[in-house]
């Protein structure tokens, strides 16, 4: 009777501890990204004339608890080669060992450390961003919008890029493509 008391006891306090365990995972909802209304896109300057570009492909995972977004994770994997600049030719220039060097690098990414609520109703999203094989430490701000079923998070990340080494040789020179490039992100995801 008394090993049958204690097994029960025991199994009873596993279940609440697994439970407890369990909690914070259940508290944040992992969505599911629509890819279709989603979008990563560049903006960067060519002779100081301003040049958009978007990544066709990528993949986001985000878990989200608006009533604590500091339990919040958000993770982005972008398939460097889906780059588009609107012309074949350009494209596979970029895909180059001076450009992205997709043979050797042919993923970008984003890991979220932190987020937490910021000014003006914004989230402030810390993390680290990877990209051609280097990785920086970046913080920037992030709306999220209710839209019927969907959340929808949009922001802008400024990165220069000759910190990634994106650009080497003659094409260090920033005259004629700028260090400044800012790295837009609307995504669309549901539960």
């Amino acid at each position: 009777m008394f090993i049958r008391s204690i097994f029960g006891q025991t199994n009873r306090w596993i279940a609440i501890a697994t439970v407890c365990v369990a909690l914070p995972a259940i508290a944040a909802t992992v969505l599911k990204t629509d890819a279709t209304k989603s979008s990563v896109t560049i903006t960067f300057k060519q002779l100081n004339v301003p040049v958009d570009a978007k990544f066709k492909k990528f993949n986001a995972q985000i878990s989200y608890d608006s009533a604590k977004p500091e339990t919040s994770k958000a993770n982005v994997d972008i398939d460097i080669a889906s780059f588009d600049l609107g012309d074949p030719e350009y494209n596979r220039e970029v895909m180059k060992k001076e450009w992205f060097n997709t043979a050797q690098f042919p993923k970008a990414s984003f890991v979220s450390s932190q987020i937490k609520n910021g000014a003006a109703g914004k989230l402030d999203v810390t993390g680290k961003l990877t990209i051609k094989g280097k990785t920086t430490d970046v913080s920037f701000p992030l709306t999220v919008k209710k839209d019927g079923a969907n959340q929808v998070f949009e922001g802008a990340l400024p990165i220069k890029r000759l910190t990634y080494a994106i650009g080497e040789g003659e094409w260090k020179d920033t005259s004629m493509v700028a260090d400044e490039v800012t790295i837009k992100f609307r995504v669309v995801a549901a539960q």
